[in-house]
């Protein structure tokens, strides 16, 4: 989506509050002499399903502030750790050892710090009952450990673990790939991806402004998920953040944004929600037509990646989740090279193969080549490619099609109603011929009216074509500056958002 830059400050944490936590998990008090123990940790399985679970520790130190911390402990029941976040986590036979990241090491007396993973488990799912913080063993002094949690899974299905869909296939979130046309999970099931945007990590950093725009929690994506059929969430990530150029703050950029991001995906995917990471502000100086901005840095959208710091960007994104493949990769927002090219055939030739672009100053990035940098790494996650004009025209993305050796390719479509592609009749020119060849996934729709008339056209369209979407954007902003879906993170609907819930409610 093309908008102004937004300079308020939002200020959210990546991880777990401790306070949201807490009305979850057993609280450690002062012991009966009435002195607290030196560190103390509570326990939780939050949720549990058949041969898997989802547990939480809150470590709370009141000893001296600490600048790094490593918590051990043992299960006894032969549990697993299957994925963490919030920390780097590690078994060997029972022990289990999570350490501190680059953001959250720093614990002061009486702080706490909250940290999550996913773990397996068979026949039976004991708590552990000893912790030990830095080597402190934590919860002594007559505090009273938690208790143990059932071993069947509960009665009401949870909110949070992966389950099974309708009619059998993968558990949520589905390993996908590309079969034929379609996207596919690891039985060969379709799978239709219908979701929302979440922006703010493709603009907070570059502006000094942290790195989301408002809570990425648990609570914040229990609040996406009470709207019924929301299976993906799309998160908007900026090139020079990630690889922490010097003029984002240090504590937005670099290794603290991959980290915050990491986690953030990692918990979208705890939720049992794909995931689609896309790059979507880069590097490079643009003063051409419709350039958003004259600043080399990427502090707005670009006509197309630049080859210096976007290839980099992508092996390394690449290298960070090529492990799930429930993860999917979209290569760039929004290009549009025709914008500067005299010709459309060079726009669709500087798209592909990159290199020197007439009226682009620096070196770009074509799809070919950020492929080449994902499939390099050995990721195998699908990978999805915008065409022109923002994204809007795809006339020419079967004739410009990039190779991919895994055969993991789809193609994207962002409307609006105020795009060229915009009516019943192209959709049917333009949107269905390369919907036959390849899986199309419109990963922004919208309309800037604060209404719902033209996404219920197209939503009805896409779905006759059986194609997936994801409606812009799940941010408290007001809908009458651009398409907003909720006026508050509890989830409440703009007038927008409600013809978008109402459409995914009709389809479960």
């Amino acid at each position: 989506m093309r908008r102004r830059t937004r300079t308020a400050v939002f200020g959210t944490a990546a991880a777990t509050t401790a306070a949201a936590a807490a009305a979850l998990l057993p609280t450690f008090g002062a012991t009966a002499s009435g002195a607290a123990p030196a560190c103390a940790v509570a326990y939780s399985v939050t949720n549990q399903w058949d041969a898997g679970f989802q547990g939480n520790v809150v470590i709370t130190n009141n000893a001296a502030p600490t600048s790094s911390w490593t918590l051990t402990f043992d299960f006894a029941g032969g549990q697993k750790v299957t994925q963490g976040w919030n920390g780097t986590w590690t078994q060997s036979g029972t022990a289990v050892t999570v350490a501190s990241m680059s953001y959250n090491g720093t614990i002061g007396t009486g702080g706490t710090v909250s940290a999550g993973f996913l773990g397996s488990w068979s026949g039976s799912n004991p708590v552990p009952t000893t912790f030990k913080l830095n080597g402190t063993t934590c919860n002594v002094d007559g505090t009273t450990p938690p208790t143990t949690p059932p071993t069947t899974p509960p009665t009401t299905p949870p909110t949070t673990p992966p389950t099974a869909p309708p009619g059998g296939g993968d558990t949520a979130p589905p390993k996908l790939h590309v079969s034929g046309n379609k996207l596919v999970d690891s039985t060969g099931k379709q799978v239709l991806l219908h979701g929302v945007n979440r922006s703010g990590t493709e603009f907070a950093c570059a502006q000094g402004n942290g790195i989301f725009n408002g809570p990425v929690d648990d609570a914040s994506i229990n609040a996406i998920q009470s709207w019924k059929g929301v299976t993906a969430v799309r998160v908007p990530l900026n090139e020079d953040c990630w690889e922490g150029l010097s003029y984002v703050p240090a504590a937005d950029g670099g290794a603290s944004y991959i980290a915050a991001v990491t986690d953030w995906v990692n918990r979208l995917v705890a939720h049992g929600i794909t995931p689609i990471v896309e790059l979507h502000w880069t590097h490079g100086t643009y003063t051409g037509n419709s350039a958003g901005c004259s600043d080399v840095n990427a502090t707005c959208q670009k006509p197309m990646p630049d080859a210096q710091y976007a290839i980099p960007f992508w092996t390394s994104v690449a290298d960070t989740f090529k492990n799930n493949t429930s993860v999917v990769f979209e290569m760039f927002n929004e290009p549009y090279p025709d914008r500067a090219t005299s010709t459309t055939e060079q726009a669709w030739t500087c798209w592909r193969d990159g290199g020197t672009c007439p009226g682009i100053g620096y070196q770009v990035a074509g799809m070919q080549s950020l492929v080449n940098a994902v499939r390099g790494t050995g990721a195998q996650n699908v990978i999805l490619l915008g065409g022109l004009a923002y994204s809007n025209d795809l006339t020419g993305w079967l004739a410009h099609e990039p190779t991919d050796p895994t055969g993991n390719l789809g193609a994207v479509v962002h409307v609006y109603n105020f795009n060229t592609c915009s009516s019943s009749s192209c959709w049917d020119s333009q949107l269905a011929p390369v919907a036959a060849k390849v899986p199309l996934v419109a990963t922004e729709i919208g309309e800037n009216d604060c209404a719902h008339g033209f996404i219920d056209t197209f939503m009805n369209w896409l779905d006759a074509h059986q194609l997936g979407y994801l409606g812009w954007t799940w941010n408290n902003w007001d809908c009458s500056s651009g398409p907003s879906l909720v006026s508050d993170w509890n989830g409440t609907p703009t007038n927008f958002g409600i013809g978008f819930k109402n459409h995914l409610a009709s389809l479960n």
